[in-house]
């Protein structure tokens, strides 16, 4: 029972961290867009007219996508949960190292933990 219990664990944690995975990287790959169209519009001369609905877009976009990033953070948090609830609480899974203890949001980003040099 506990083996399957951990085969299960790991397939979910498996596919948690691919999703976060991805979220991140849609993250910078938007965010590398966003920062393009300002700067290649002005290299080309255009008006600021040119492109500005777009730009829009992709800054709702990366709105969006804080949004999805806030809410597999927490789908996070509720897996270690149900991690602890089926008694796999001492085993760790990924290679991410330790968790940063929970800080509640501060609308700034900041230094959450330092490891020993």
């Amino acid at each position: 029972m506990l083996k399957e219990r951990r085969l299960a664990a790991e397939t979910v944690a498996e596919a948690l961290f691919a999703a976060e995975k991805a979220i991140d990287t849609a993250i910078a790959q938007t965010a590398n867009l966003a920062g393009l169209m300002p700067t290649t519009r002005q290299d080309a001369r255009l008006s600021a007219i040119v492109g500005q609905e777009a730009l829009m877009r992709a800054i709702e976009t990366m709105q969006a996508l804080g949004v999805a990033r806030q809410n597999i953070v927490e789908t996070h948090k509720q897996l270690s949960v149900a991690q602890r609830d089926i008694g796999l609480g001492a085993v760790a899974f990924g290679n991410a190292g330790e968790k940063p203890d929970s800080v509640p949001p501060s609308g700034r980003l900041g230094v959450v933990g330092r490891s020993a040099a």
